[in-house]
């Protein structure tokens, strides 16, 4: 088939490659032009060393977009990791319009931190969908979806790399084949059933000591490794990585207020919570590079009963 795609980052480029290798013609490559000082967007390196026309517009609404498409000819647009807004008389140009990948069973979970949020919500279920760009956000009629389960360990890292981004791949090639057969179905989205969460940044990953274990525990993972849930430990603020819990197992076998130091050993920390203690392998301030949890407090001077913020 005869493809645009439209998308950015490293999943647009592995979706731009897996087109290649089976042997379809992708006419163009539509990606947001990069901010200055930033690396070069991986989907644009990879159409530029494949010798692929590359367009980067301001905006899909323009003129000039809708030109560049509608002169491609091609049969399906594939839109893959898109933050620009595609409006309808964009995505509706090719001959069977416009597929877009979602990291979410919609309409669960709409919106741009959609991998965070299941994990922090402690959701044990999560997956992707393929469905119609509409004008509302990720609102459209669905083609295809993928159940991934959520393990109790699991980071926003595990479950998007492991899962969600080789099988959003495999998705997408599937639900071309699907629409530009004729053999797709579209099912309206049940509103009764949708959610939607917007951007998982610092507000949103603070930890709060006085939450329960469960909830620190789903936030670290559900951060990890972006943004990176945090605290401020003797003034400075620290990123929380590979989180484990420790439920106690009856009332009084944690001593401590929240937020306390309650162990510093091997590489590892625990920290008082409700309910339990929490186990932070690693850590890292503003700036600096992840180091053993132990080792940053340590450098910071804070030893078992010290308290966090």
């Amino acid at each position: 088939m005869r493809i645009a795609i439209i998308g950015q980052q490293a999943f647009g480029a592995s979706v731009l490659k897996a087109f290649l290798e089976r042997g379809d013609e992708v006419a163009a490559v539509f990606c947001a032009p990069e901010k200055e000082g930033t690396r070069p967007d991986p989907l644009r390196t990879a159409a530029v060393e494949r010798g692929l026309p590359v367009f980067q517009f301001p905006s899909l609404k323009s003129d000039a977009a809708r030109d560049a498409l509608r002169g491609l000819d091609v049969e399906l647009g594939v839109m893959a990791y898109v933050l620009q807004f595609a409006p309808q008389d964009f995505v509706t140009i090719p001959r069977h319009g416009t597929i877009q990948y979602h990291p979410s069973l919609l309409p669960k979970f709409r919106g741009p931190s959609s991998i965070n949020w299941p994990i922090i919500k402690g959701e044990k279920e999560t997956g992707l969908t393929i469905f119609r760009p509409t004008d509302g956000l990720d609102e459209g009629p669905v083609i295809l979806q993928k159940k991934v389960a959520i393990g109790p360990d699991d980071t926003l890292g595990s479950v998007y790399f492991d899962h969600l981004f080789p099988l959003g791949v495999a998705a997408m090639l599937e639900a071309a084949d699907l629409v530009v057969a004729g053999h797709h179905t579209e099912t309206v989205q049940d509103e009764s059933q949708a959610s939607y969460e917007g951007w998982c940044r610092d507000k949103e990953a603070e930890a709060n000591w006085h939450t329960h274990l469960d909830h620190l525990h789903d936030l670290v993972r559900g951060c990890d490794p972006a943004p990176g849930a945090w605290t401020t430990i003797a003034g400075k603020k620290v990123r929380l990585f590979e989180a484990k819990k420790h439920p106690a197992r009856r009332f009084g076998d944690v001593k401590g207020k929240p937020g306390v130091i309650a162990a510093i050993g091997g590489q590892s920390v625990q920290i008082v919570a409700q309910g339990g203690l929490l186990e932070i392998g690693r850590m890292r301030t503003e700036g600096g590079p992840k180091s053993s949890a132990a080792d940053l407090l340590q450098a910071l001077g804070l030893s078992v009963g010290d308290q966090l913020a």
